[in-house]
C-alpha cells in the first residue's frame, strides 16, 4: 500500500488487472502489474452467470488463493461479495478476515456507500486494509437495470464525490472508481489524498484497471470503456477446432517416431 501511495505521489500510473487464477496472475505480474484484483466479476467471466450476485464468499476465497499462488510480488485484492457489506459489522468483519487468512489477500475491496464508512474504519483498526469501490457498483445492477454510467448530472456527481471523500476519511487506502465521466474521475482524484484506480473513469486517475479477459480479447461482452489489446478468443476458437479435427483424423494420441542418429 505504501508503494501505491508513492506511485501516486510521483505521478506514476498504477497498473491493475482483475483476474481469477494463478496462470493469469503470473502473466500480468510478469508484465509489471502492481495490483491484482480477484473481482466478483468471476461470476460472469468464469462461472457464466448473468451478474455477480451468485458469487459467494467461498468462491472468492478459492480464487484469491489461486491468484496468490501465482503472484510473488503484486498486491492482491479480494472482492467482498454481494450483501456482506450490508450485514452486521461483526459478520462482515469475519468475512473480511477470512479473505486475508484463508484466501491470502493483502487487502479487500468493498462496493461502498457512506453507510459502510464505520465498517471500513473498524476493519482498518483491526488490521484489514480496505479499497473502497464507488461510482457504478456492479452488485446493484439488478436495481439499476444494468450497468449505466453514474454521475452524469451535477447532483449525482457531487454525491459520488462526497461519498469518496467520506470513505477516504474512514481509512480506505485506495478508491476504485467505475464508469463515471472523466471529469468526475479527475475531481475525485484531486480531492482525496489516496490513490484512485479507474475503470471507465478517465485517464486522470492514479491508475487503471481492466478485466484480463477483456484485455486479452476473450470476453464476448466487452464494456464500451474496455480496450482489447489482443483477439485471443478467436485464436483459441481456431485452436480448439484444429484440435478436434486432429483427434477425429487420428493425428492425436500416437507418439511421434524417435529421432534417428546420423
Amino acid at each position: 500500500m505504501a508503494d501505491l501511495a508513492k506511485l501516486k505521489a510521483k505521478g506514476e500510473a498504477i497498473v491493475a488487472v482483475s483476474l481469477y487464477d494463478a496462470w493469469m496472475a503470473r502473466l500480468f505480474e510478469g508484465a509489471g502489474a502492481h495490483v491484482l484484483l480477484v473481482g466478483d466479476s468471476l461470476g460472469m467471466l468464469f462461472q457464466g452467470q448473468r451478474d455477480t450476485v451468485s458469487v459467494t464468499l467461498e468462491h472468492v476465497i478459492y480464487h484469491t488463493r489461486a491468484v496468490r499462488a501465482g503472484a510473488a510480488r503484486a498486491h492482491v485484492v479480494a472482492d467482498l461479495p454481494f450483501l456482506w457489506a450490508s450485514r452486521s459489522e461483526d459478520e462482515a468483519l469475519v468475512a473480511l478476515g477470512r479473505l486475508l487468512q484463508e484466501g491470502g489477500a493483502d487487502s479487500v475491496k468493498i462496493e461502498a456507500t457512506e453507510r459502510q464508512a464505520p465498517l471500513i474504519a473498524r476493519a482498518v483498526e483491526a488490521g484489514i486494509p480496505i479499497m473502497a469501490h464507488v461510482g457504478l457498483r456492479p452488485q446493484t445492477a439488478r436495481t439499476l437495470g444494468g450497468y449505466p454510467r453514474q454521475g452524469r448530472d451535477a447532483e449525482s456527481a457531487a454525491a459520488i464525490c462526497a461519498t469518496a471523500e467520506v470513505l477516504a476519511d474512514a481509512g480506505a487506502y485506495a478508491l476504485l472508481i467505475e464508469n463515471v465521466p472523466d471529469s468526475l474521475g479527475n475531481e475525485i482524484t484531486a480531492r482525496v489524498r489516496i490513490p484512485t484506480i479507474g475503470i471507465g473513469a478517465g485517464p486522470g486517475c492514479s491508475g487503471q484497471i481492466l478485466v484480463a479477459h477483456d484485455i486479452l480479447g476473450f470476453s464476448d461482452t466487452t464494456p464500451p470503456f474496455a480496450r482489447p489489446f489482443a483477439n485471443l478468443g478467436a485464436e483459441a476458437a481456431s485452436a480448439a477446432q484444429a484440435y478436434a479435427q486432429a483427434v477425429a483424423s487420428g493425428q492425436v494420441g500416437s507418439r511421434p517416431p524417435p529421432a534417428t542418429r546420423r
